[in-house]
């Protein structure tokens, strides 16, 4: 029988550990940040519907983000025993530079449309990281902005071919005289993709004030303070506004972008030049023996073309079919540190974060996104040492197993079910 007794006071002090309470608001809730979902859900409440499903959103069905994401939930890690790793190193070098970790941030669009502190805050944040910045043509802080708020570090600018094709080219003049390392040749994006839910909240460039954004601007006042108290939204790098992302993009963009494009901005660029949008090992062959610097693998996050290939799954091909001396990066569906360990062992030299980033920013601007790099961080050491690796160079294809969920059916399988 268990023996019983009055509590001891001095005992039960020793047990009463009492944190001290933080008074800063925002700190407090970032550190209650454990993941990325965490930080979404935060950035959820505190930005207006419109803005955050700008954000958080992706085409029609949003099918493809939906599978991307589920790809990486459909791993199974295979670690090895005793194989101490009390130190790991996360760093890379990637198209002729260093980074401190295996991702960089990657382009996004009007971004201080999210929180006003934007790029600025994304930049900056890479700095402290050590690791590259992307500034997108759909950027709301300049090229010579960015260059500002990153002026040591790493920057990569983002291209879009447009129909008139000068401000395409000089754009890449002014990247490189910002002293920008790599170019990204987007070309996965001829149209807009359909964005329903940008249609439905009837969001515009600039945003329009109408009775539901009112309405749904009521527990928000700290974001309509921002927005109403800081400079004009508006593109940095582009003088069209009016309409929404989609009509602003089909009016913009040249769906006759071609090789030949390319030829004329590398032409003009100084220095590397990947090629993003890539979605098959095809088009990822030709673009090598073409003799760019490398691709990424993407469906634009699933805001382009739903149904699309899933850049995770096509990753193992294209890194078979192209060698181990080209460069390839991948994003789309990126929520978690063990995803970029995933990434890394089946082939893929480099990952970009989007929505990460911006959910980050969302909650809680620079430290937000401070926060988001962290958490990133934190699960990308944690996964190394539990699978017994010490570096990234380590990880092969044997520490992972794509778990089959979508599997394609061929012809003869079509065939022999018709009789």
């Amino acid at each position: 029988m268990v023996q019983r007794q009055l509590p001891n006071p001095v005992e039960l002090l020793e047990l009463m550990k009492f944190k001290k309470p933080e008074l800063d608001g925002r700190k407090r809730r970032l550190e209650s940040a454990l993941t990325i979902a965490d930080l979404r859900l935060i950035a959820k409440r505190r930005t207006p519907k419109a803005a955050f499903d700008y954000t958080d959103g992706s085409a029609e069905g949003e099918i493809s983000l939906t599978r991307a994401r589920q790809a990486f939930e459909d791993v199974e890690f295979h670690p090895g025993i005793l194989k101490p790793a009390p130190d790991v190193d996360t760093s890379v070098d990637i198209l002729g530079g260093p980074s401190a970790l295996p991702f960089a941030i990657a382009p996004t669009g009007f971004t201080r449309l999210m929180q006003t502190e934007g790029e600025i805050a994304g930049a900056g944040a890479a700095a402290a990281a050590g690791i590259p910045f992307t500034l997108s043509t759909l950027g709301t802080t300049s090229i010579e902005g960015v260059k500002a708020a990153n002026p040591h570090g790493r920057n990569w600018f983002q291209l879009y071919v447009m129909r008139d094709r000068e401000i395409s080219y000089e754009l890449t003049r002014r990247a490189a005289a910002a002293g920008f390392d790599t170019l990204h040749f987007t070309v996965d994006t001829p149209v807009a993709g359909a964005r329903l839910r940008d249609k439905r909240n009837g969001f515009s460039i600039p945003p329009q004030l109408t009775l539901g954004t009112i309405i749904n601007a009521i527990p928000r006042p700290w974001w309509w303070f921002d927005f109403l108290t800081t400079p004009k939204l508006e593109f940095a790098s582009l003088s069209t506004t009016g309409g929404t992302v989609g009509e602003l993009l089909d009016a913009a963009m040249d769906p006759t972008i071609s090789y030949e494009d390319l030829t004329v901005i590398r032409d003009l660029w100084p220095g590397k030049i990947v090629i993003k949008g890539v979605q098959n090992v095809e088009d990822s062959v030709r673009l090598r023996d073409a003799g760019v610097d490398g691709i990424v693998l993407s469906n634009h996050g699933g805001r382009q073309l739903d149904r699309a290939p899933i850049p995770f799954h096509l990753l193992p091909s294209v890194r078979k079919a192209v060698g181990d001396d080209f460069t390839v990066m991948i994003d789309t569906g990126i929520m978690n540190g063990a995803d970029i360990v995933a990434s890394v062992a089946l082939g893929a030299d480099f990952t970009l974060i989007g929505r990460a980033y911006l959910y980050g920013l969302m909650a809680g601007g620079r430290q937000g996104v401070d926060r988001t790099i962290a958490i990133l961080r934190t699960e990308i050491e944690r996964t190394m040492r539990l699978l017994g690796v010490a570096s990234l160079e380590e990880l092969t294809p044997t520490h992972v197993t794509q778990l089959a969920r979508l599997v394609p059916v061929t012809r003869d399988a079509v065939e022999v079910a018709a009789g």
